[in-house]
């Protein structure tokens, strides 16, 4: 069965959106290094989340246009959504602390992409567009030349670390998938996001209890706890389901890649780190790669995507 198309923002203005979350998700890293001292990654990850989730359960029943939020009719998606928020999360950060952050990043983010075009295949909605592959390859590419503008040779890659890295990108796609279900069965863009997000702050909650916290108390951690969990979460998320609403899952995915050029831009022109040549390369490529991806949808005019 086929949704109905749908009306409003056209899908240049969807995939305008996707690409402005991601661009929120890449301050990520720079306002965690502006941060207090004392701070764990997963500590700051939980609190992201819990005060993400709750900035979108407000938007969400806020929103008087829409009926009262029926997350309970769509909780299988939302729950198996929510699992896989969390699980990147725990994969995410476990997986970098043995691989490092050069090859952890590429195998994490240039997975994402591939599951996500393994889905969309294996549920039989549709073909993948060239463009998208297209797209896809250069944005994987220029995003790996970012990541490994810093490389230094050494030990040889940790199997283990290389499995929760691709866990991570296969958790990113599985819950951009359970969230687009939920949409696409009816639910709005801003409720289908809360509900993923909120059974994600609930599974990660324990670790408030377990991290130290003690950095959230100053007026630097309140600060990057509320840029990360109203911006990087609340904003970014809001746009991303409204752009994941109108876009097919692996062009929604590969747009976020647009992630390390933020980051990458961040960290030059804040932090004062430097890019060099493969590192403004890999920049270069990343935003062709994007105006690429983001074709294939375009193109297509906003067409229905099977449910």
């Amino acid at each position: 069965m086929r949704r109905p198309a749908l009306h409003g923002a056209p899908p240049l203005g969807a995939a305008l959106a996707v690409v402005s979350a991601a661009a929120l998700f890449g301050t990520t890293g720079t306002a965690q290094a502006l941060g207090p001292g004392g701070t764990t990654p997963l500590g700051v990850g939980a609190v992201r989340l819990a005060i993400g989730a709750a900035v979108l359960a407000a938007v969400a029943l806020a929103d008087r246009r829409a009926r009262r939020p029926r997350w309970r009719s769509h909780a299988a998606a939302l729950a198996i959504g929510g699992v896989a928020v969390a699980a990147y999360q725990l994969a995410w950060f476990a997986g970098l602390r043995r691989t490092g952050v050069t090859l952890g990043t590429i195998v994490g983010i240039g997975s994402g992409p591939v599951f996500a075009g393994l889905f969309h295949v294996t549920r039989q909605a549709g073909g993948l567009s060239r463009a998208w592959a297209l797209g896809t390859g250069l944005t994987v590419g220029g995003a790996a030349l970012l990541a490994a503008r810093g490389a230094a040779d050494g030990a040889p890659p940790d199997a283990v670390g290389i499995c929760l890295m691709l866990g991570a990108g296969l958790s990113y796609a599985v819950y951009a998938q359970a969230a687009k279900h939920a949409m696409d069965a009816g639910l709005g863009a801003a409720k289908a996001m809360a509900g993923v997000f909120g059974v994600g702050a609930l599974l990660m909650a324990p670790l408030l209890s377990r991290e130290p916290m003690g950095w959230l108390a100053t007026p630097r951690g309140l600060a990057l706890a509320l840029h990360l969990g109203v911006l990087t979460v609340g904003l970014a998320y809001w746009l991303y389901g409204k752009g994941l609403r109108r876009l097919a899952v692996p062009t929604v995915v590969t747009l976020t890649l647009a992630e390390p050029l933020t980051a990458a831009v961040l960290g030059v022109s804040v932090l004062g780190e430097r890019l060099g040549a493969m590192g403004w390369l890999g920049a270069a490529v990343v935003a062709v790669g994007l105006v690429v991806a983001g074709r294939g949808d375009r193109a297509s005019g906003g067409a229905a995507v099977p449910a």
